[in-house]
């Protein structure tokens, strides 16, 4: 069955800051974690969309009890695709991000929905869901509880490495 998440955030500043931004989140303090990002394809379509695919390659430890199971280089670092959708007329921008690494063990897939805030226009609003699985029989449960609650924390590190690069940005 898997486990689901969803949550909404606020970014005080406004959706083109933010898309500006989006493209500059690496390197900041709390995501020391993200060693490469590598653009793979990227497209303007005929309406004016960017479409973007990124190959991510992130520091990524094991639990304790699952890393005598795994070869040292897969409880170390992991890959992750993240495809993203920029639409300049609906003022809106999609992401979508998953884990090609230890995928049979955890998938993780996550999508973000960046827009303006319609109580808030000069502040940006972030829709965020999030899947996680795992088929690993006996241990499923027990992955999927330590995907949620690692996903958990990540998000809260993802949005202060927003705030932080927005601030670089803005001079403050």
């Amino acid at each position: 069955m898997g486990k689901y998440f969803c949550c909404t955030g606020f970014l005080k500043s406004t959706w083109d800051q933010v898309c500006i931004a989006f493209w500059q989140r690496y390197p900041n303090p709390y995501s020391n974690h993200v060693l490469t990002e590598d653009i793979i394809f990227r497209e303007v379509t005929p309406s004016n969309c960017l479409i973007s695919r990124r190959l991510l390659t992130k520091t990524s430890r094991a639990p304790r009890w699952m890393e005598r199971y795994l070869p040292k280089h897969m409880a170390s670092s992991a890959y992750i695709i993240e495809d993203s959708i920029i639409d300049p007329q609906k003022r809106t921008m999609t992401t979508l991000t998953w884990n090609i690494s230890h995928a049979r063990l955890m998938s993780v897939e996550e999508r973000c929905q960046y827009q303006i805030n319609p109580e808030k226009g000069s502040w940006t609003e972030i829709k965020r869901e999030a899947w996680i699985s795992s088929s690993l029989y006996g241990l499923s449960r027990a992955i999927q509880e330590f995907g949620l609650a690692r996903f958990k924390n990540s998000v809260t590190k993802t949005m202060k490495g927003f705030e932080y690069v927005l601030a670089r940005m803005q001079g403050q």
